[in-house]
């Protein structure tokens, strides 16, 4: 009984250092109302290595505050979103291949068109161009400094 208390207790603090997610669809009336850079994360659900790095960059307090204040955050899950997507005057859709799939919007941001690379993160400055792009593994410290150059701009 006390494991309960203490785990319905802790709970709350595990959801206040949490990065504010939204969607593509979302994301145009936020930048009519308030401008802001764009940090697109690019994941799997199949992906270790996104799930760890997840959790590791939720756990810094400092960066989730950076990011919440000063940035619009969306978290794509490049294989199962298949909703049609409109992003800069183009609609992108799910992309069906047997039993799996991948959506056309996240092989128009990668690089690597024949396999993209997870994780991936895209950062647009407030009129979505194109600052910055990094495949692979984002460690806390190389997020907030990526977010500090973005917000200088």
């Amino acid at each position: 009984m006390k494991k309960l208390a203490l785990f319905l207790m802790l709970v709350p603090c595990f959801y206040l250092s949490q990065m504010k997610t939204g969607t593509f669809s979302e994301l145009e009336n936020w930048q009519k109302k308030d401008p802001k850079p764009i940090v697109i994360h690019i994941y799997t659900d199949w992906c270790m290595i996104c799930k760890i790095e997840s959790f590791n960059l939720n756990k810094d307090k400092e960066l989730v505050d950076m990011m919440n204040e000063h940035f619009y955050f969306i978290n794509f899950e490049a294989e199962k979103t298949k909703e049609k997507i409109r992003f800069q005057d183009h609609e992108f859709n799910y992309l069906s291949n047997g039993s799996s799939g991948i959506h056309e919007l996240v092989l128009a941001l990668s690089k690597n068109k024949n396999q993209p690379v997870y994780p991936l993160w895209v950062f647009l400055d407030k009129h979505q161009s194109l600052v910055c792009y990094h495949e692979g593994q984002m460690t806390s410290e190389k997020m907030k400094q990526k977010l500090l150059e973005i917000s200088a701009l």
